[in-house]
């Protein structure tokens, strides 16, 4: 069965609001075998509602909508489905004896408007929900199709905010399914590569994943990675797992160490557990980059066992003073140069004492390098430099993009520089 989500509320169609319950509520219908193929966001519209509601119900087996349960006159979920199903509205008195005991709890006098709130669609089942004045509502009928026949639909309504939403979804909404769909199971996988083109992962590797018609294969690229994502739906857990390990190791083979995580770790979650089961530690000197490398490895939990520190060297003058760069190196051969890359590295290394001594300085932009050696260095280039106790390796890299995406690939090209090191 396949599931279409409806995020409803006009805030969502502007810069300044997102749709989130989507995300949760797809993976609460991951959990009980549903897959979501369509997700829709429609404003308060009565007339787009019920032309969405039409649409989700004719092409989806179960349509969930989060929002437009309110009080006001731009809350038309109810109305739209009714219209949509062609079904009454009836007003439920025990609905309504909750909504004037709720506003007497606060000592307040319930609007009259609050009366909507206890309209219910006519075969119904009605989702209490102790967080808020919006019950939610359940509807298992049968649909008939373009040939006359019959067809299971499931539509259901659920409060918009997010935490009345999520509690009346797992309390009342999940069990429901679980009980009454047939055993389904998804599995799920996801492989992870950085700084490989999306078309050379995807010319190397389709060729095994169009193999494999029972699991669905997406493509991800961004954030200077790649990502592999695939799904396989079984009557059972172990089934489908199977199905899904199976095409995930002969893409591993394919791709060899190209791949930094094959069940969805980040690049610096792997950079630091390779660290932790080499016993090595790391210290980091950045430039252009601000302490971005560091920020990346700090971010996770326990890095401190591995990551030993590092210094935002921003000035020549820093450069010196906390990585023992020679000043008349640093002059003479420009900030942004292998040489005082090599020399950020090792001196980093010998400062701290750490097994590595990552160094990253580079011109990210928007204008051009300081006067000097650097004036005429083009906006995008990198050196990273990698000391370990045997040797120093320096890397030059020429990006493009504006600053944030230069910052961000060679903080990427450096983990990656790190991870291949230690293999």
């Amino acid at each position: 069965m396949i599931a279409e989500i409806i995020a409803v509320g006009s805030e969502m169609l502007t810069p300044h609001r997102q749709d989130t319950n989507s995300l949760y509520l797809t993976d609460g219908l991951n959990d009980v075998g549903v897959q979501v193929a369509f997700k829709t966001i429609v404003g308060d519209n009565l007339s787009h509602l019920t032309s969405a509601a039409s649409i989700a119900i004719a092409r989806a087996d179960i349509v969930l909508f989060s929002g437009g349960l309110g009080p006001t006159e731009d809350d038309l979920t109810r109305e739209a489905v009714a219209a949509a199903l062609n079904l009454t509205l009836r007003s439920d008195p025990a609905i309504l004896v909750q909504l004037h005991k709720r506003f007497a709890a606060r000592q307040m006098v319930m609007p009259p408007n609050n009366v909507k709130q206890a309209d219910v669609l006519d075969g119904a089942i009605i989702l209490e929900n102790p967080t808020g004045s919006a019950p939610g509502q359940f509807l298992d009928i049968a649909v008939l199709d373009a040939s006359g026949q019959p067809i299971r639909k499931i539509v259901i309504l659920l409060p918009g905010p997010p935490r009345e939403l999520k509690p009346l979804f797992d309390t009342e909404v999940k069990p429901r399914l679980a009980a009454d769909l047939p055993p389904r199971h998804l599995a799920k996988r996801l492989l992870r590569m950085a700084l490989i083109p999306e078309s050379h992962v995807d010319a190397r590797t389709a060729p095994i994943y169009q193999q494999y018609s029972d699991v669905e294969t997406t493509i991800l690229a961004g954030s200077a990675e790649i990502q592999l994502h695939f799904l396989c739906a079984k009557p059972t857990l172990a089934e489908a797992q199977r199905r899904v390990d199976e095409l995930v190791e002969k893409i591993e083979a394919e791709m060899e160490d190209s791949i930094f995580s094959s069940h969805g770790e980040s690049l610096e979650e792997v950079v630091l557990l390779n660290l932790g089961l080499r016993d090595l530690t790391l210290a980091t000197a950045e430039s252009c980059t601000g302490g971005l490398l560091a920020q990346r490895l700090t971010a996770i939990a326990g890095s401190s066992r591995y990551f030993l520190g590092g210094a935002v060297v921003y000035s020549d003058a820093l450069k010196t003073t906390f990585a023992g760069v020679p000043s008349e190196l640093v002059a003479t051969k420009g900030p942004v140069s292998p040489e005082v890359a090599r020399a950020l590295a090792e001196g980093i290394r010998s400062r701290t004492g750490a097994s590595l001594g990552v160094s990253i300085t580079c011109i990210a932009g928007p204008g051009p390098g300081a006067p000097g050696p650097d004036a005429d260095k083009p906006i995008g280039l990198v050196y990273i430099a990698l000391a370990s106790a045997q040797t120093t390796q320096v890397k030059e890299l020429n990006l493009r993009g504006d600053r944030e995406m230069i910052r961000w690939w060679a903080s990427q090209h450096a983990l990656e520089l790190i991870r291949h090191h230690i293999l």
